[in-house]
């Protein structure tokens, strides 16, 4: 789990289109919090606070104290709007996060024992199914990303959900079968027909083994 940044804020009295304007002049985003069965609140963020917090990457998945008037709030950025030609930040929406709450979220895959593959070593190529996990995650403890670990990994074989230990209260929102994260192929299956990744978006959405399938038709057993 990432470490909770705290950010600072000020509170926000004028709104509409006009107000935000005025914000963003003055060198702030605007952005709102919201959830937890409470009202609204309308706070005002420096732009280079965001704009850093923005470079150091997963801003979306990671939780932050927003600190106003010495109060603070946990929450977990849920919209983030940006300008449509300079991607300046334009507004941000933070959800509330009360004690013990669990948000649904798409926590990233992160590969290791590439180095060490059975499979890589002997000229395989990783096909990921899938570059992230949709989780049901606590929202004190969001973590940075699911590791799998490929380095016992041969030509054909697949690492599916129910082969990952994920963190304590981490569960997947599909629970109705055992889908698979990513295969290790020969590299002719996937330059063959020049169809897969079309064939792989679909049947995710249907079963997740679109991997599954292609190690089996390169003629290898799971």
């Amino acid at each position: 789990m990432a470490d909770v940044i705290t950010i600072e804020a000020e509170a926000r009295e004028r709104l509409g289109k006009g107000a935000s304007r005025a914000t963003r002049r003055a060198g702030f985003v605007p952005a709102v919090i919201y959830g937890d069965k409470k009202d609204p609140e309308s706070v005002r963020i420096k732009m280079n606070a965001v704009v850093r917090l923005l470079n150091r990457g997963g801003f979306m998945s990671h939780t932050y104290e927003i600190m106003v008037d010495g109060k603070t709030t946990t929450v977990l950025p849920r919209d983030l709007q940006l300008h449509p030609v300079s991607d300046v930040p334009m507004h941000i929406d933070f959800l509330r996060l009360g004690k013990g709450a669990t948000v649904t979220m798409a926590v990233p895959i992160h590969v290791i024992g590439e180095e060490e593959s059975v499979g890589l070593k002997r000229g395989g190529v990783i096909n990921h199914t899938r570059h992230d996990i949709e989780l049901n995650v606590p929202a004190d403890a969001i973590p940075e990303a699911i590791i799998v670990d490929v380095t016992n990994i041969d030509i054909g074989d697949a690492i599916k959900i129910s082969e990952i230990a994920l963190p304590e209260g981490v569960v997947p929102t599909i629970t109705d079968r055992d889908f698979t994260i990513l295969a290790i192929v020969a590299p002719s299956i996937l330059k063959s027909a020049g169809t897969d990744d079309d064939e792989e978006d679909g049947e995710e959405g249907e079963d997740g083994d679109a991997a599954e399938g292609e190690a089996a038709e390169g003629g290898a057993e799971e």
